[in-house]
């Protein structure tokens, strides 16, 4: 390998190190917002109008901080791009919302989870990136583990709940991708989406009422927590693809149930465990193949072939 061709790999593989770390640290982040939501104790339009403010205050501080720093700050909103991710997210915060408070935290992040497989569908269609028979066959199980946890709510109040879920699957993934594809820094964009749902919260608040018992949980998670997971899931995509930033949402699949089953004692049903399972094993799959699929490829790339 040549000195340029081993510079070329080095920076590759650093890039995507900055990426996996920075998707890593937003996925841990933010396994602790749903519990610190039900810890608030409040009705969905307050707690929704209390964290996007806090988060948008939360954003604006930084950005200034960094600007006031540093001539290298990225923009708030980087172009068309960055409005269209702005308005996925901040409509995503509100069918999050409406699903904490609509179905069990175990169905709502199983089904998050299938942001993995809708994002690999979004780049397949808009970006032209094929996906692997390994990639396809992972999104036919989460489909099946999917069907099975809504399976069980229907003829339920959850229903409505897991419907909530998947569109924030959905948001999550179109955000992701539309920032894959623009290559610009999208870290404060996300953050500066919640305004859009912070204006509508307010004036359903004003209207019906504010009921928040506990708003330090909500302030602590609005203006620390999602700022932290925002940014960095906002930033990832720019160095890692779409598909592996929302493999780390499955942190939040993971970890969010247990935190909540030892807080609130929510256990989750057998069919939110079956379909669950089946998601968990399908992405950790997935995530093990893509790694070794990634080693194999770059040491194929580092064997070059001399002339006789």
């Amino acid at each position: 390998m040549s000195p340029a061709q081993r510079d070329a790999a080095s920076l590759e593989s650093s890039t995507h190190i900055k990426g996996l770390v920075l998707a890593a640290i937003g996925g841990l982040a933010i396994t602790v917002d749903i519990p610190l939501i039900r810890l608030a104790d409040g009705e969905t339009w307050s707690i929704l109008l209390l964290r996007s403010a806090a988060t948008f205050i939360a954003a604006i501080v930084m950005w200034a901080v960094w600007r006031a720093l540093s001539a290298d700050a990225p923009a708030l909103i980087p172009g068309k791009a960055g409005w269209v991710v702005a308005g996925f997210y901040g409509v995503g915060s509100i069918t999050f919302m409406a699903a904490v408070f609509n179905t069990s935290t175990a169905n709502l992040v199983f089904i998050l989870a299938f942001n993995a497989a809708f994002s690999a569908i979004l780049s397949w269609i808009f970006l032209k990136e094929r996906p692997a028979k390994a990639t396809i066959a992972a999104m036919i199980a989460m489909i099946i583990g999917v069907g099975i946890i809504v399976w069980d709510s229907i003829g339920t109040g959850n229903l409505f709940g897991d419907f909530m879920a998947m569109c924030s699957a959905l948001f999550i993934a179109s955000a992701i991708t539309v920032s894959r594809a623009s290559g610009r820094d999208m870290g404060f964009t996300p953050l500066i989406g919640v305004f859009f749902p912070a204006l509508i919260a307010l004036a359903i608040v004003a209207e019906g009422g504010y009921r928040v018992e506990q708003p330090w949980w909500v302030l602590f998670n609005g203006a620390i927590v999602m700022p932290i997971a925002f940014y960095c899931l906002g930033a990832a995509p720019r160095f890692i693809s779409g598909p592996e930033v929302s493999m780390f949402y499955l942190l939040e699949t993971v970890l969010a149930p247990v935190w909540v089953w030892m807080i609130f004692s929510e256990a989750p049903t057998r069919n939110s465990l079956i379909g669950g399972t089946i998601l968990v094993v399908a992405l950790v799959a997935h995530s093990v193949w893509q790694l070794l699929d990634g080693r194999r490829r770059k040491r194929a790339a580092a064997i070059v072939e001399y002339p006789v």
